[in-house]
């Protein structure tokens, strides 16, 4: 018989390691279930890599900042795409550019859809032009689709001038991070 083996010993393996790994070991419940075991905490420490990678990461970039200020030496890209023009969530989208910019960070903006109606976008309570400006007052960089622009028969401006959809495909590129509202 090609798969006859010896039911479970001293081990509790009734094969090989190099059975198991070249997927030569005979099928049966347990063997499966040893299988899916040791799948399950191969991803368990690939996952913990990841995480502690990620830790090290941030506390390397904590470590470099300078003279007390918010400056991260090798700042992260962030890049923010916004598509529409609801007043409270425009007016959140500008303020995590506002504090990513604020910690240190690159962020560009780029409006898309109804996001190119933000500028000029008021209200009593998310004043989303307010916080366009400051973000740009700050140095940050926001841009808007044109041919969102022209479907709505509206013009680029100073502060958030027209571009396409190739600068939006190199701001992704650019970006470490991307984050749509």
């Amino acid at each position: 018989m090609p798969h006859d083996f010896v039911r479970a010993g001293v081990s509790g393996f009734p094969f090989s390691a190099k059975q198991f790994i070249l997927n030569k070991a005979p099928v049966n419940k347990a063997s499966m279930k040893r299988k899916k075991t040791l799948a399950t905490i191969l991803g368990l420490f690939i996952l913990l890599a990841a995480l502690t990678n990620t830790t090290y990461a941030q506390c390397s970039d904590q470590s470099k900042q300078e003279n007390g200020n918010n400056t991260n030496i090798s700042a992260m890209k962030i890049g923010v795409i916004i598509e529409t023009k609801d007043y409270e969530k425009a007016w959140n989208a500008f303020r995590f550019a506002i504090v990513a910019k604020d910690q240190g960070y690159e962020v560009k903006v780029f409006l898309m859809g109804e996001g190119v109606e933000c500028v000029g976008l008021t209200h009593d309570k998310y004043n989303v032009d307010e916080k366009l400006n400051e973000f740009v007052d700050m140095g940050g960089t926001v841009l808007a689709c044109g041919t969102c622009l022209r479907s709505r028969n509206m013009n680029g401006t100073e502060a958030c001038p027209m571009s396409n959809m190739v600068t939006c495909v190199e701001m992704v590129a650019w970006a470490d991070k991307m984050v749509t509202f």
